[in-house]
């Protein structure tokens, strides 16, 4: 299989960028910018966990809590630009679905007033499949973990 072309660390990339990247869009949309992409190793997702959120009508009216799947969809949206960035701009708009989610661990809720920086890292790649880890942080202090990997397709 041939190698990737080189791309470039890049510092942060923004909500716009991420919607031409990926396909999500709000309410599904989990991530509001990426920052430290290391292609082909590593980026760091933020979501700035809102009160307005959708889910918090009913996840839980009296102790508003981000659901463990979408800080898990959280991860996978960071690692989806990443191998997005990685790969070029030949793979923007690929669909991206999940294969298997094992070792989920969820320490802390993540609620309303959270910044969380969702740190992603490639454990390998074979042609069209990627496995990852997974971390949810807010102030340094770890909420969530997963492995994951996830299969990366051409619309149809």
């Amino acid at each position: 299989m041939e190698e990737p072309p080189e791309r470039s660390r890049v510092a942060e990339i923004d909500v716009g960028r991420i919607m031409e990247m990926i396909p999500h869009r709000y309410p599904m949309l989990m991530i509001d910018r990426v920052v430290d992409v290391v292609p082909g190793e590593s980026a760091v997702g933020i979501k700035n966990v809102s009160i307005n959120e959708q889910y918090f009508q009913g996840h839980f009216p009296s102790y508003p809590v981000m659901p463990g799947v979408l800080i898990i969809e959280s991860m996978a949206q960071t690692a989806a630009v990443l191998v997005v960035h990685t790969l070029g701009k030949e793979s923007e708009g690929k669909l991206v679905y999940f294969m298997t989610v094992d070792e989920a661990r969820f320490r802390k809720p993540l609620v309303p007033g959270d910044t969380v920086h969702v740190h992603v890292s490639k454990i390998r790649s074979r042609g069209n499949v990627w496995k990852f880890k997974g971390e949810a942080k807010v102030n340094g202090t770890l909420c969530a973990e997963a492995i994951y990997s996830a299969m990366i397709l051409d619309k149809k």
